[in-house]
């Protein structure tokens, strides 16, 4: 039986230092969002599950609103938060945590608790909704580490190489992932 699952990342949207749950998407994100909706308007889809993080519910919200459908928030799929990166760039601070797992910045998660947390639960939904095709609402970090555990090619060049938004289908087959396609186009 094979499960489908809509890896999201969410559109654009304007960095609001200590507003990291509450800020929406920017004028482009919005557009952005309503292109997702007409890439994915057609396909049927069963559940639609976000991170509890405005900018990506605001992502996936045209497309659940045309399916009629809700969305159900998650909080293992919130964004990982990176920490006290101090005299580091934070590209610098991603690749140190995509290097080493279980690197950590003060305050911080590291890649493996991130991962750990994210993937349990996918791996819920993946239970749960065997068999049916689900939109994941998520963040760029949380997406690469869901998409490691399963393929270890997904790492910091992959995650650098994402856009906001982006949209990746998984196949998985018995809750291994079978294939994946990247569906956004730039």
């Amino acid at each position: 039986m094979r499960t489908i699952v809509y890896l999201i990342r969410h559109a654009e949207s304007l960095y609001v230092e200590g507003q990291e749950r509450e800020r929406g998407l920017s004028e482009q994100g919005k557009s952005d969002a309503a292109r997702i909706k007409s890439i994915l308007q057609k396909q049927p889809i069963d559940l639609f599950v976000s991170s509890p993080y405005a900018r990506a519910i605001q992502t996936i919200q045209p497309l659940a609103e045309v399916q009629q459908n809700e969305i159900l928030l998650m909080e293992n799929l919130r964004e990982r938060t990176i920490g006290n990166i101090a005299e580091l760039s934070f590209v610098e601070a991603k690749r140190r945590v995509y290097q080493d797992f279980s690197a950590v910045f003060e305050g911080g998660e590291s890649s493996a608790e991130a991962q750990a947390r994210a993937v349990g639960g996918l791996k819920l939904l993946l239970e749960k909704y065997e068999g049916k095709t689900l939109v994941i609402g998520t963040h760029g970090d949380i997406m690469t580490l869901l998409m490691n555990y399963f393929d270890c090619q997904y790492g910091y060049d992959f995650w650098q190489s994402t856009t906001m938004p982006d949209i990746y289908r998984l196949e998985f087959k018995s809750r291994m992932l079978a294939q994946v396609r990247r569906e956004w186009e730039i």
